[in-house]
């Protein structure tokens, strides 16, 4: 079974970015409890759909940032 990408080189690079926020406010204390672990769950999946470069929400909306 192949995987169609369907998430472009900005939108993996937004998500990253969106990562790095998360990742510094939690490291500096700025976000605690429920909302960290809310937004590490957020940024553990924007990190995986980045990496594979596929969004599963996508297909339902059939959404494609790819440029395909």
């Amino acid at each position: 079974m192949v995987i169609q990408k369907n998430m472009g080189k900005l939108d993996r690079a937004l998500r990253l970015a969106a990562v790095a926020v998360i990742a510094v406010l939690a490291a500096t204390g700025t976000i605690s409890g429920l909302t960290a672990v809310a937004l590490g769950l957020l940024a553990a999946v924007f990190t995986l759909t980045s990496l594979v470069g596929t969004c599963p929400l996508y297909f339902p909306i059939g959404l494609n940032t790819c440029g395909r």
